[in-house]
């Protein structure tokens, strides 16, 4: 705990970039904004052993709103340079929780000078179910800045169809448990191909993570998955790599 703090005095923290392609042109069309930990002595530090002690400390709050930050700038400068790309930044339950969390990232929206639509917030199912009308009273907040959402890891928690549609989301994206044994797993593939049908008639964008084998990929361009994202394109870089 006393490491992470002095982590975020000493800008230890740092964004990588995973592309997300377009699976009718095959261009990247964004990247989803994925923290990492640069140890002065251990190197990088896996966020497997970090992020679960900056939750249970809240510390996560902090650094939630840093990598934001970083995260917006260096989109701000891929759109400077041409490239017309959206973000895609994790928000964890401490941070959707805080009071402080619609100005927090209108003030950072304003700093970095990104345009709000080339921003996506990325919420589990889990986190939507704890207080669903209360999410719903959230989501509508951010919509209003003129953010898009998306729901991520759809399909390992208990979220309620009903739900789902009063949910304003512009995104679904299917866990990488799902994409991992396809073509193999008859389950799977029924799995991901409810998915994207169900996005399909909710006009909700789809992304399948976890992307690594032609198999997948041609079953995925097949059932029209619209976005992907996984090794098979790229691995996480740091943003200055992917830039």
């Amino acid at each position: 705990e006393t490491s992470l703090r002095e982590a975020l005095t000493r800008d230890e923290f740092e964004v990588y970039f995973q592309p997300v392609i377009e699976q009718v042109s095959g261009r990247i069309s964004g990247m989803e904004a994925l923290v990492r930990w640069r140890h002065p002595e251990q190197g990088l530090v896996s966020p497997a052993l970090f992020i679960p002690i900056a939750e249970e400390t809240g510390i996560i709050v902090e650094i939630g709103k840093q990598i934001l930050r970083k995260s917006c700038f260096a989109t701000r400068q891929l759109l400077d340079l041409g490239h017309d790309l959206v973000v895609a930044v994790n928000l964890s339950p401490a941070q959707f929780s805080a009071d402080s969390l619609v100005s927090d990232i209108r003030a950072t929206l304003i700093e970095t000078g990104l345009a709000a639509n080339k921003l996506e917030l990325e919420i589990t199912e889990g986190m939507l179910m704890q207080d669903p009308t209360e999410s719903i009273h959230i989501l509508n907040k951010i919509k209003a800045l003129g953010i898009h959402i998306s729901i991520d890891d759809f399909g390992t928690g208990y979220s309620s169809l009903a739900y789902l549609k009063r949910f304003p989301i512009d995104t679904l994206k299917i866990d990488q448990s799902f994409i991992r044994d396809i073509p193999h797993s008859t389950d799977d593939i029924a799995i991901t191909e409810a998915v994207i049908a169900l996005a399909a008639s909710l006009r909700l964008r789809v992304v399948a993570e976890g992307v690594e084998t032609i198999e997948q990929l041609n079953f995925l361009r097949a059932h029209k998955c619209s976005h992907l994202q996984g090794y098979y394109f790229s691995r996480p870089v740091p943003s200055a790599e992917f830039i």
